[in-house]
């Protein structure tokens, strides 16, 4: 058969690539507007139709990028802008636990990341979705919280025996009661909240001079 050498491709040439790029900035505009509904409505109230409208775009374009609403809403999440795993803090390791519950403050008091947090304990939250906020969000605050207390074991300044699960849970579960029972949270919230855990794990804190106290 004869081909045209003009517009037939190269023996072993790629393919050429057909459709239009993908828009970067569209994409930004649909996932924000997702976060914004997760937060605000939560998933079983979050809507493709609304998502689209508020991002100037139709359902077509962002079915094209996310077939489904679960997908869209697992995109948003993996978008949180939240700290990777980080080495230990330099120092004492109180300090660091000081530093760890201050770098949460600063998050979960960003615009609607608390109300993101009771949409991801809704049971109408896709599992899947869910999982997602767990490996974004969760797993890695737990993991740089559970090696601040390894270090403080293994130096002896806290018990060996120490209950360091339930110590997780204490560190971020008192803002959480706090916002629930609609009481302010203390300018000084990370080192009290430290402080109380520290003692809790039979650990002395230092002072801020470097003092350990009785």
């Amino acid at each position: 058969m004869y081909r045209n050498p003009a517009i037939a491709p190269a023996p072993g040439a790629a393919p050429a690539r057909v459709g239009r790029a993908r828009d970067a900035a569209l994409d930004e505009r649909i996932l924000d507007a997702a976060r914004r509904q997760l937060s605000v409505l939560g998933y079983e109230g979050m809507s493709v139709a609304a998502v689209a409208q508020e991002a100037g775009t139709t359902r077509q374009a962002l079915y094209r990028r996310w077939p489904s609403k679960a997908e869209l809403a697992e995109a948003a999440i993996s978008t949180i802008e939240e700290p990777a795993d980080r080495p230990a803090a330099d120092g004492h390791p109180f300090e660091a636990l000081v530093a760890e519950l201050a770098d949460f403050q600063r998050g979960v008091s960003r615009p609607g990341r608390l109300s993101l947090v009771g949409t991801m304990l809704q049971e109408t939250t896709e599992p899947d979705v869910l999982d997602r906020y767990r490996d974004r969000v969760i797993a890695p605050r737990r993991r740089r919280l559970l090696a601040i207390f390894d270090s403080a074991r293994s130096l002896g300044v806290i018990d060996d025996d120490a209950d360091v699960t339930v110590a997780l849970t204490m560190c971020t579960g008192s803002w959480y009661g706090r916002a629930l029972a609609g009481a302010p949270v203390p300018p000084d919230w990370p080192r009290r909240v430290a402080t109380l855990v520290w003692r809790a794990l039979g650990g002395h804190p230092p002072t801020p001079e470097g003092r350990v106290t009785d």
